[in-house]
């Protein structure tokens, strides 16, 4: 008999180039691992509407053709399906010999269906293909990389709702858990992006000429140069301080008359800028930072 890894690996190569049978092999994944699915169907729910994200895009497309898909979608999703399998083989008896550590999560969640095992079955497969796959992601568009980090975000924000109800809602925490829930359909408006555009987004453009002086380029027009961002606005910065999402606006520095700063307010010394380390959503030294645009 075959490992739990090769049994996998066939599964996910059989429909390697059918996006359509993907989704399929997907459905068929939540049947459990004796086929009584009263217990592991609710869940499927969550993770079709991602996987139907991803086919409205077409990034689940063959490279290889006039609308080709996106190779790093593919992989993740591979990813995904793999592991999926691999811990249902495991569950039904096939040597487990070569599992990867991201298929432990899913023969638990195997074992004891619940939500927050899901989504550590889940997320664990994603995060392994998003650290695997960095290359790949490198040569996505400015844009498409946008979209990958938001997927991230989202995934791991509906499990924080069940996991942390607390750290994501405060003091409506006692709700979290049922918005957060897989099993109920509105879960899928965090697993998917329905503002994203239609298609890859291409890796390769071409910029128009410049404007002419006393113009800037707002998307495909000119505009005047007195529409710009007046000087005074300065830009919101999304980072993470002490485990919560928070929006940080710069203070203009404003010279006193000794020369010294001063804060926005002119009341008292501007605070030192915080360390790179402290205030962040992805910095340099993540594993994760070449996937931000």
């Amino acid at each position: 008999m075959s490992t739990a890894a090769e049994f996998a690996l066939e599964k996910v190569r059989q429909v390697r180039d059918d996006p359509d049978a993907r989704l399929a092999l997907m459905r068929r994944l939540y049947a459990g691992p004796d086929g009584d699915a009263t217990a592991h169907l609710p869940y499927r729910c969550a993770a079709v509407a991602f996987m139907r994200w991803q086919l409205r895009r077409g990034l689940l497309r063959p490279l290889h053709g006039p609308r080709s898909g996106s190779p790093w979608w593919r992989a993740v999703n591979e990813r995904l399906l793999r592991d999926g399998w691999e811990a249902l083989a495991v569950a039904v008896g096939y040597d487990p010999a070569g599992a990867t550590a991201s298929v432990s999560p899913s023969v638990e969640f195997i074992r004891e269906p619940t939500a927050r095992n899901w989504y550590r079955a889940h997320n664990a497969s994603i995060v392994a293909a998003y650290l695997e796959h960095r290359d790949q992601a490198e040569q996505e568009s400015r844009t498409e990389r946008f979209f990958i980090n938001l997927v991230l975000m989202r995934v791991l924000y509906a499990h924080t709702l069940v996991s942390a109800p607390r750290l994501a809602l405060g003091w409506l925490g006692p709700v979290a858990p049922a918005l957060g829930d897989p099993r109920v359909r509105m879960t899928g408006i965090f697993l998917r992006g329905d503002r994203a555009p239609v298609g890859p987004t291409p890796r390769r453009r071409r910029h128009p000429a410049p404007p002419a002086a006393g113009l800037r380029l707002v998307g495909r027009r000119a505009w005047p140069a007195r529409r710009a961002r007046p000087a005074g606005r300065r830009r919101a910065v999304l980072c993470v301080a002490r485990g919560r999402p928070t929006a940080v606006v710069p203070a203009p520095h404003r010279p006193r008359a000794d020369g010294t700063a001063r804060g926005a307010s002119g009341l008292g010394p501007a605070s030192p800028p915080p360390s790179p380390g402290r205030h962040r959503l992805l910095s340099h030294d993540d594993p994760m930072s070449s996937l931000c645009g």
